[in-house]
């Protein structure tokens, strides 16, 4: 997993895997989902992250169980 954040376009990815993207659909306005050729998640793009996401240029990560 990969995650990014572009300070000059305001946008926050999330790549869960290295697979080519098919298709990307806007679920809500300013999210959008990418999709391979299966129908899996492959990422996640949050447009005006800084607008949206409290902190997206930090990041916590944890592991449980």
């Amino acid at each position: 997993m990969k995650v990014t954040y572009d300070t000059e376009t305001d946008v926050l990815r999330i790549l869960f895997r290295k697979a080519t993207i098919e298709e990307s659909d806007e679920e809500k306005p300013g999210v959008i989902i990418d999709y391979d050729r299966e129908g899996n998640v492959v990422g996640l793009e949050i447009l005006d992250a800084s607008k949206r996401v409290e902190n997206p240029r930090g990041l916590e990560y944890a592991v449980t169980g």
